[in-house]
């Protein structure tokens, strides 16, 4: 009797300790179960909350509420806690063949109408701009020039005057001199001479013929 007292008692332990066990991770899991019920049921009343709320929206929008769908409670695992959703993604649809489409009558090509020559526009005439007077030659204005003078002039104050008198002529200093040599060769002006300085007045009125050879040769130059 004394020989089998011992391995009963050892046998015996052993079950005690494996019920401490389980009854420790039984607790456990009862805690953690407990926890994700009262998760889930905060999280249930405040989407029954909000959907409270986007019914009285949808009423005072005037649309029209959906059929609510049917809940389905989840089957329970072994565990006993709730069984998580499937989390696997759906494979990609084979997108559907194409059927031909169907070819639509080719339509009818209409002659294009010839286009109508538009008719001419009479050509504006331009107002004819007025003639404008002839410009006298700088024979001319040498002359004159030495008219109206009382005493002889040089080349340079012909020149200078004529200058200021007719600035877009752009009168130069050697073509003045040269037009008064000319008039001096044709007996139309006098030249003196006073130290190195050349002086020159018109002298009385020309000849018709001397007068116009004196402004061919003129604008010749």
């Amino acid at each position: 009797m004394p020989e089998t007292a011992g391995p009963v008692t050892e046998l015996a332990s052993q079950y005690v300790s494996q019920v401490t066990k389980d009854l420790e991770q039984n607790v456990k899991e009862q805690e953690r179960v407990t926890a994700e019920i009262a998760a889930l049921q905060e999280r249930l009343a405040a989407l029954q909350h909000d959907h409270a709320i986007l019914l009285n929206m949808q009423q005072a929008l005037g649309i029209a509420a959906p059929a609510p769908a049917p809940v389905v409670p989840a089957p329970r695992g072994k565990s006993g806690g709730a069984r998580r959703p499937d989390t696997k993604k759906p494979g990609p649809k084979k997108p559907a063949a194409k059927k031909p489409a169907a070819r639509k009558p080719a339509a009818k090509k209409v002659p294009a109408k010839p286009a109508q020559p538009e008719p001419a526009q009479p050509a504006q005439q331009q107002p004819a701009q007025p003639s404008q007077p002839a410009q006298p030659t700088l024979v001319e204005l040498v002359r004159r020039y030495l008219t109206e003078q009382n005493e002889p002039r040089s080349a340079a104050e012909v020149a200078e005057a004529l200058g200021r008198t007719y600035p877009e002529r752009a009168v130069q200093t050697k073509v003045v001199r040269t037009t008064l040599e000319n008039l001096v060769a044709r007996n139309g002006a006098h030249r003196s001479k006073q130290g190195s300085s050349v002086f020159y007045t018109v002298a009385a009125e020309p000849a018709p013929e001397t007068a116009e050879k004196a402004e061919g040769a003129d604008t010749t130059e």
